[in-house]
């Protein structure tokens, strides 16, 4: 349970981002079909879900801050 509450928010981003990506593929995806990302509905779900993830963490704030210096 720790571990959840630890990473809520990084969960929440994968989730919004996931369906973000599929969205994405809905409704622009690729016509032609030469797109690696958007013409996958997979591919472009895992993207979103990806780039939720690593958004989200860009903003999180460390809890413990270490030197390298204090032991």
């Amino acid at each position: 349970m720790e571990f959840i509450n630890k990473y809520k928010l990084t969960f929440i981003g994968i989730a919004v981002g996931a369906v973000g990506g599929y969205l994405y593929y809905h409704f622009v995806g690729c016509a032609s079909g030469t797109c690696a990302i958007t013409s996958n509905p997979l591919n472009s779900t895992l993207y979103g879900a990806m780039m939720g993830g690593s958004l989200v963490n860009t903003f999180k704030k460390d809890d413990a801050k270490t030197d390298i210096n204090e032991k």
